[in-house]
């Protein structure tokens, strides 16, 4: 696979039992759909303050960026599936600034010049990225269709995506234009702060499993369980769309 540095030994046990982290994966998607946790949701009380301040609050919106980030589980899931298989720094680096550069983008310029999309469906699309990186993983596209889509360019495009899906919340929740730029350059700060945060954790964890003999054994059926929690987002909010 063109995205990833390793290649093929783990095909041969795809009827492997499921590791603890394929579990893990699934529980995180079937969690993810709480009302209180919806994709790019923002808490109430967070909701509240974003409403009610004016002004420019550079700590504040690093702290907001910085949080929804973290506890952004769409996002978290995406970005496992991004370096899943990459095991140099540079190409690491590489990824995981395509996916920023593209998150970053929209969400500005989606706030700026106020272009919302309905939210049940950028977040049913961005479901839909985290089935498709996963299909990626395990040489879906290969089998298939004989070759191999651009993974840098599927990275950048669907870093634009979920950049949308934040922009359309924060359009929703109709912040102040008051210190309206300084304070989405602070939130945007705040995102890739916890971007790196997160990666940090992703990349300790994944560091120590690939360490096992389990790692290729159950390689498949974690990117399984990453496409079902990807389905299960995408039927969710679809569901959603249709409903409300």
């Amino acid at each position: 696979m063109l995205a990833n540095d390793c290649d093929g030994p783990w095909r041969s046990s795809t009827m492997a039992a499921p590791g603890r982290l394929a579990w893990l994966l699934l529980i995180l998607g079937l969690l993810g759909f709480s009302s209180d946790t919806l994709a790019h949701a923002v808490a109430q009380g967070d909701k509240g303050y974003i409403q009610e301040i004016t002004g420019v609050n550079l700590i504040a919106f690093i702290y907001l960026g910085a949080k929804h980030m973290v506890t952004g589980y769409d996002h978290l899931l995406f970005l496992l599936g991004v370096i899943f298989f990459l095991y140099r720094m540079q190409h690491i680096a590489l990824y995981v600034s395509l996916f920023a550069l593209g998150h970053s983008t929209t969400m500005l310029l989606g706030v700026y010049f106020n272009v919302g999309i309905n939210s049940y469906l950028i977040d049913a699309i961005i479901g839909l990225s985290i089935v498709y990186k996963a299909l990626d993983n395990i040489g879906a596209y290969q089998r298939w269709f004989g070759f191999q889509p651009d993974t840098r360019a599927a990275t950048l495009i669907f870093g634009l995506f979920h950049g949308f899906g934040l922009s359309t919340k924060i359009i929703e929740y109709d912040i102040s234009p008051d210190g309206l730029i300084p304070n989405l350059l602070a939130f945007n700060v705040g995102v890739e702060i916890g971007q790196l945060i997160a990666l940090a954790m992703i990349l300790i964890v994944m560091s120590f499993w690939r360490k096992t003999d389990g790692f290729f054994r159950h390689a498949y059926t974690a990117n399984v369980a990453m496409m079902s929690a990807g389905f299960l987002l995408f039927g969710y909010q679809l569901t959603g769309y249709f409903v409300a």
